[in-house]
């Protein structure tokens, strides 16, 4: 599993990544694999050979899904399983599912998510985006654990966001209790979760050869967006106009999954990870309050953040 030596960057697209790369043999797990980002992210890892665990939680959708990727690669190896990530019963069963259908993980996607929801409450009490975004996957991912640690050489790969700019985590109200909500400081406390969450399983797995990675994949015209309301779209568009003053491009599906196939297989983080990536490179650690859209903001990647998160979420998860 080797990526040629190629500069990558915002126009490149999934195949592009993968180009010259043989997952036969390997087996990955991607949430959100029945549409967009994960869907694709689910095409490119099987047309290299990867065996692939699309999860979701439309039975209907996965299966669709399976037939979209078999169009395009009729003899893709693919299995799906149900998962709601704001269940985490359902997120338990699914961890449970994959343990007793494979022996070994190599690369664990944990890429679906929520966007500025209305305020509300998951199944389990849990504010729906930090509940959907982090205290889901976790809960699904730990268990799974064992599995990418068994042969060493896997990789965790968690979507996050530029989005993460746009509100702290806030440990002691995780669940916005004393605070007013706000749709947008809701998601970036999650995708900001989803950072700190990569950087303590660096902590805990790169010992044993597994490496973890955050990823921004860029802006992208996808269905994530569903939850937002006219003045969501405007206030969005202004934030963006405003931290790209030299100007902003949206990218295509491809384009947009293809950091996180380049963060799964690049040699780069071979012997290392916990760390936020964005146009198939690392990015690098600003400072609050720059006004440019890029890099990730150190409080996102401080490791002691990220071992106090660990265990509020640990005694969330434990309440359930």
């Amino acid at each position: 599993m080797v990526n040629p030596s190629v500069a990558f960057d915002a126009t490149s697209t999934t195949d592009e990544v993968l180009a010259g790369i043989d997952l036969s043999g390997r087996i990955a797990a991607v949430t959100g694999g029945s549409g967009g980002l994960g869907l694709e992210t689910a095409r490119a890892l099987a047309s290299k050979g990867a065996h692939v665990i699309l999860a979701a939680r439309d039975a209907d959708k996965l299966a669709a899904a399976v037939e979209t990727i078999r169009a395009d690669q009729p003899e893709a190896s693919l299995a799906t399983i149900v998962l709601d990530l704001a269940d985490v019963a359902s997120c338990r069963r699914a961890a449970l599912e994959v343990l007793t259908s494979v022996d070994r993980l190599d690369l664990l996607i944990n890429n679906a998510g929520v966007m500025c929801t209305p305020f509300g409450h998951t199944s389990d009490g849990f504010e729906t985006q930090i509940g959907t975004n982090h205290l889901g996957h976790m809960a699904w991912t730990v268990p799974l654990m064992d599995l990418l640690t068994r042969d060493g050489g896997g990789r965790i790969v968690n979507l996050s966001s530029a989005g993460h700019r746009f509100g702290d985590v806030d440990l002691d109200d995780l669940a916005f209790e004393h605070r007013a909500y706000d749709p947008w400081l809701g998601y970036g406390a999650s995708k900001t979760a989803n950072v700190l969450f990569t950087v303590e399983l660096e902590r805990r797995l790169g010992p044993l050869g597994v490496h973890s990675l955050a990823v921004h994949p860029g802006g992208i015209h996808t269905d994530l967006g569903r939850h937002m309301t006219p003045e969501l779209v405007a206030e969005i568009q202004n934030r963006i106009v405003q931290s790209n003053p030299g100007g902003f491009e949206w990218k295509s599906i491809p384009q947009g999954a293809a950091t996180t196939v380049w963060a799964a297989t690049t040699p780069d983080f071979a012997d290392r990870g916990g760390v936020y990536c964005e146009n198939c490179h690392e990015a690098t650690v600003v400072a609050p309050g720059r006004a440019e859209n890029d890099g990730v903001l150190a409080n996102a990647v401080d490791p002691e953040r990220a071992a106090d998160l660990w265990v509020r979420s640990m005694e969330l998860l434990a309440t359930v």
